[in-house]
């Protein structure tokens, strides 16, 4: 039972890793690309907010993740690991290909796929799907929003002044990361958090749900870890495929992306930042010339987003039945 506890404690910080690893580019492209900051600077100090966050903003969306979308019969080691290994193998798939999916869609597919085909439908806690699918699906469309407000705002700002503005939204960008790598911690890391504090009360070791410091620990050392190596293929995509981005655009999208993603982690509703961070690019390109952004390329990302609940869904079930028998 130990060595059990200790595989799957590994493949969640494996998939912890992964997605730091995978999403190292939603915190640092755009101030990558606008030259704010050489990249492997970027990194470090994004992570080292990342690391921060959970620490600062508490773990509300850890508990959303691991004590209200499933009834507590479905919280088994078979049902969490299938999720995370689902998570995985799609976290791969995309980054090998460069496309910024959602690690967070990943992981709620994998449980609703495995909990249903060993306990049934009834055993999906309805308000707590809700309200993960409210956050996943909004928070897009509000990152577009507040995006091209911000992107207003600052371009209302600057249109008095000189080219010199520039250097202002450059070095700003300094704030302006670690403000999102600290929200990013506080989102993306605790769901990991949560995986892991379900695993332990699965297995007895702890009563009922509430995350320990060493989970809180390990899960934000593993993610920042995998931001610091850096996915660089998706930095690319998020960084030049959409539009040229320029100080401006990369201080409006991060701006935007923290006030959304932190805003969702304080109420527990986890949400993608992959989707965030690219709605609000999008979102601050348009505000300056809807013809500026490349739509297309958007449109490959919404269809990744589309496909990734059901892709992980099937996986999580396959590999469910596959561990079954072996975990009994």
């Amino acid at each position: 039972m130990t060595l059990l506890l200790v595989l799957f404690i590994a493949i969640a910080l494996v998939f912890d890793f992964l997605n730091g690893f995978h999403d190292s580019a939603n915190v640092v492209a755009t101030a990558i690309a606008s030259r704010a900051l050489p990249p492997r600077y970027a990194l470090l100090i994004a992570a080292l907010a990342d690391f921060t966050g959970p620490f600062l903003f508490g773990v509300a969306v850890a508990t959303t993740i691991g004590d209200e979308v499933l009834a507590s019969q479905a919280i088994t080691i078979p049902v969490a690991m299938s999720a995370l290994l689902s998570a995985i193998i799609w976290n791969i798939f995309t980054w090998w290909f460069g496309i910024p999916s959602s690690s967070s869609h990943a992981l709620i597919g994998g449980f609703v796929g495995a909990a249903i085909t060993g306990f049934g439908i009834g055993v999906i806690r309805m308000a707590g799907l809700y309200k993960v699918l409210i956050g996943l699906f909004i928070s897009p469309i509000l990152g577009l929003l507040v995006g091209w407000i911000i992107m207003k705002l600052a371009l209302a700002l600057g249109r008095s002044t000189s080219p010199r503005i520039n250097v202002f939204f450059r070095r700003s960008q300094w704030l302006t990361m670690i403000a999102l790598g600290l929200s990013y911690g506080s989102n993306d890391a605790q769901k990991t958090m949560g995986v892991v504090t379900m695993g332990l009360v699965a297995f007895g070791v702890i009563p009922s749900f509430h995350v320990p410091a060493w989970v809180i620990l390990i899960c934000a050392s593993s993610i920042s870890f995998g931001m610091v190596m850096g996915g660089w293929r998706l930095i690319k995509t998020m960084g030049g495929k959409f539009y040229r981005i320029q100080p401006i655009h990369a201080f409006s999208s991060q701006f935007a992306s923290t006030a959304v993603i932190l805003g969702s982690a304080l109420f527990g509703a986890p949400v993608s930042t992959t989707q965030v961070i690219s709605s609000t690019i999008l979102g601050a390109g348009s505000a300056e010339r809807v013809q500026k952004v490349r739509w297309g390329i958007a449109g490959q990302i919404v269809l990744a987003w589309v496909f990734t609940i059901p892709a992980t869904g099937a996986l999580g079930a396959g590999i469910y039945l596959f561990l079954l028998p072996i975990l009994k």
